[in-house]
């Protein structure tokens, strides 16, 4: 089954047409001017909650179908993660539901099409209710009931028969709850289920639920429900194991071959009581043993106790976990790799491009780059998915956005989250860190990390062409750039809060003064500029020429106040490292003309001083091979991201990452790992090189928003004899692949209806340029 998802002009509609045709004096008549109108009421279970994790709750309640069904929806939600089921099979195929949001002020309800699952006479609807984000602990320390201390169900089916009249099945006090087989559930540790606990069949009509409880009917302000309108989580990918380990410390392990986020599903034959305990991790280490150390207070665990009723299948309901092996503990009987399966989860975006080339070594880092945006895109896009962490950190996601829009169509994801980072700005503009904020009142305002709000916002309209997100969040971005303005000091400049700066950026192992750290504030001076840019940009394309007239005095005012405090007479900047040269070049912070291009310089002589190898972090990674290539050192950014020893993006690829990590060195040359404190290899930040990749390798770029007019400009080095690429634009699919024959390069490029493009085609040695100006159609072009 798939969720509905309405817009609020197609319910309104709908609702209409079915109030004027649903009348029939013999049902009791209803009040459904919208859809859905709720007559549900909040039930939750008889549970006197406190601060326990208790085991999942369940809820059911039959009903009966006495004639010909036409339709039937149900909308659900719940407080904590929920399954239901009709007459014993799953509604629909999403997972982790209702999705995250900030809950207190954005609670997403689903829209199932149940109509072919219903039958006449006795029905039963089952809703199983698990902690998921609502009650896990969430961050760091017991930091538990974030969003509600009690686990609750909302749930209508609107019934519509063939003659006209409808019926209503509601959550309200006639439901009755229990528990059952999961006996634990929590996002960070894990699931136990004891099949031993099973109340079988306790979704099908005929159960007797009669020692069942009656459930609570709780008030609720039901003014954050909102309709779901991106993609739900769903399975997709499934693994087999690639090998059975016996670890020198003796411990059974299975490798899936892949970094992945989901779950394992394990088949089982035993005795009753026969317990099986499945651990999860991302490495082994360096002596060949089950590595959990970086999962910090992450239990990251799967039990199951078997029935002992035949062969049995054991998966989670309420949790997921970021793995590549597993140990086993408990199996009965031998360990056969055929009888566990790896499933994905990740949010159901369609696939928008794919690229590929002649290096075998940027293929897998391209790879990586697909598995961390999967493993992380789980409803929010998380730092990570494994720790005790799994946020949606702000800045991860702004650098990484375009790759994420050239791999996956992340329109819908974004938009939604976006609305939870405006919904959890604070009165002052300032933005979270995470989002859902689940960190507090005061963990706002980051450099890097705040302008998500402008960011985002903006790239989005440059990819999909729709004003619609600048609309959306047009005051959020507003209430940002207001928040700096806010503490800027008479001069112009932005000192004020605290900052993570180039968050991981270049460390060396030994104190002679070469570390990459760049001055927080001088990083927070750029980005104010840069988001009053975006701001201003925005206020342009709606019209808002107020805004434009004083946002343009604004941006003047940042970039003077920067380039007297923050740059030298003869050119230099104050923080001479590679980040402040990228971010003051990436920004247009210096006039234009020679003050560029001698910062340029200087760039290209920090990466040579440090042997052709980058020292950026969180923040000047994404814009460095940019850099490079506008200003004229494309050789040097195919030489960075060719580098293949520490630290460089291909070291992971050359040490067997299979997604990309959080740090340079997450895995040191001799084996050994950096800090347990926070060392994630599954990371997807520095994987936004993809966006270079797909725009200066492949050469697929948008010459207008939402590629009505495309460049194709594919830059040719490295040493690659070909390489090609993809991308399904609102238009339809633009490709581009070039190959180097002999002395001759050969370039086939595909233009989608309904756009123009530019075409510059390179001779063999990747220079001298022809422009080719085209409408839609396919082309092929010989230097």
């Amino acid at each position: 089954m798939q969720p509905v998802n309405l817009t609020r002009s197609q319910a309104f509609w709908l609702a209409l047409f079915i109030a004027l045709f649903s009348f029939n004096p013999r049902v009791r008549a209803q009040n459904l001017t919208d859809i859905p109108t709720w007559q549900a009421r909040w039930i939750e279970s008889s549970f006197p909650e406190d601060n326990k994790i208790r085991p999942a709750q369940y809820f059911r309640k039959n009903f009966e179908i006495g004639k010909k069904v036409k339709r039937a929806v149900l909308f659900i939600t719940s407080h904590g993660m929920y399954q239901a089921q009709l007459n014993g099979k799953k509604v629909g195929d999403a997972y982790l539901t209702p999705g995250w949001t900030s809950y207190n002020k954005r609670l997403q309800y689903q829209a199932y099409d149940v109509t072919a699952m219903l039958g006449k006479g006795k029905n039963s609807l089952g809703v199983v209710v698990g902690n998921g984000w609502h009650r896990s602990a969430l961050a760091w320390g017991d930091n538990i009931n974030r969003f509600a201390k009690y686990l609750g169900l909302l749930a209508q089916m609107e019934i519509t028969y063939t003659d006209g009249t409808r019926q209503l099945v509601i959550s309200d006090g006639t439901w009755r709850s229990s528990t059952g087989s999961i006996q634990t559930n929590e996002i960070y540790k894990g699931e136990d289920i004891d099949a031993r606990l099973e109340k079988t069949g306790w979704a099908l009509p005929n159960y007797d639920d009669n020692s069942w409880s009656l459930v609570k009917v709780v008030d609720y302000n039901n003014s954050n429900l909102i309709p779901t309108t991106n993609e739900m989580v769903k399975k997709h990918e499934t693994f087999k194991p690639v090998k059975l380990i016996t670890t020198p410390k003796g411990e059974k392990v299975l490798d899936f071959g892949q970094n992945l986020v989901g779950w394992v599903v394990v088949k089982a034959k035993g005795k009753s009581g026969d317990h099986i305990i499945i651990r999860h991790a991302e490495v082994l280490d360096k002596a060949g043993n089950f590595y959990t150390d970086n999962l910090r207070a992450a239990r990251a665990t799967a039990e199951y106790t078997l029935s002992g009723n035949g062969e049995e299948v054991f998966e989670p309901h309420f949790t997921f976990f970021g793995f590549r092996y597993i140990s086993v503990e408990g199996y009965p009987g031998e360990i056969r790799p055929e009888d566990f399966t790896a499933v994905a989860l990740y949010s159901d975006m369609s696939p928008s491009g794919t690229f590929a080339c002649s290096n075998p070594l940027l293929n897998q880092l391209q790879h990586n780059i697909t598995w961390g945006q999967r493993g992380n895109f789980l409803d929010v896009p998380t730092d990570c998915p494994q720790r005790d962490e799994r946020l949606g950190w702000t800045g991860d996601a702004q650098v990484f956005f375009n790759t994420a829009a050239y791999n996956f169509n992340v329109k819908k994801f974004f938009s939604k989250w976006l609305k939870d980072v405006a919904a959890d700005q604070r009165a002052d503009g300032a933005v979270a860190h995470v989002v859902p904020n689940v960190l507090g009142d005061y963990e706002y305002g980051s450099t890097g990390w705040g302008d998500v709000a402008t960011i985002i916002p903006w790239e989005m309209y440059e990819v999909y062409g729709d004003q619609q997100v600048l609309k959306d969040q047009y005051e959020s971005m507003k209430r940002w750039v207001g928040y700096m303005q806010t503490h800027t000091d008479s001069v112009g400049l932005y000192r004020y809060g605290g900052h993570y700066g180039d968050w991981l950026s270049y460390r060396s192992g030994n104190d002679d003064g070469s570390d990459a750290i760049t001055d927080k504030y001088e990083i927070a001076q750029c980005f104010y500029a840069y988001s009053t840019q975006l701001l201003l940009n925005a206020a342009n394309v709606l019209g808002k020429q107020d805004d434009v007239a004083k946002y343009v005095q604004l941006l003047k005012r940042i970039k003077d106040a920067y380039n007297q405090e923050y740059v030298t007479r003869s050119g230099r900047l104050v923080s001479n490292t590679q980040t402040a040269y990228v971010l003051a070049l990436m920004f247009d912070m210096l006039p234009e003309g020679e003050a560029r291009t001698k910062a340029a310089a200087y760039l290209a002589d920090n990466i040579n001083r440090y042997r052709n190898h980058l020292t950026t972090g969180f923040l000047g990674t994404p814009y460095l091979c940019h850099v490079l290539s506008r200003f004229g050192y494309s050789d040097l950014a195919y030489t960075l991201l060719l580098q293949e020893t520490y630290p460089s993006w291909l070291y992971p690829v050359k040490m067997g990452a299979t997604t990309i990590w959080e740090r340079w060195d997450g895995i040191k040359p001799d084996g050994s790992f950096q800090t347990t404190i926070m060392n994630s290899f599954n990371h997807y930040a520095y994987g936004a090189i993809g966006d270079w990749m797909y725009k200066n390798i492949a050469g697929i770029q948008a010459a207008e928003p939402g590629y009505k007019k495309i460049i194709i400009k594919p830059v040719i080095g490295g040493k690659l004899n070909w390489a090609e690429g993809s991308y399904n634009c609102v238009y339809g699919k633009i490709s581009s692949r070039w190959e180097i024959k002999g002395d001759q390069l050969v370039m086939d490029v595909t233009i989608p209806s309904g756009t123009t493009a530019d075409i510059y085609v390179p001779d063999a040695s990747g220079k001298n340029y022809q422009q080719h100006t085209v409408k839609a159609g396919t082309y092929h072009y010989t230097r």
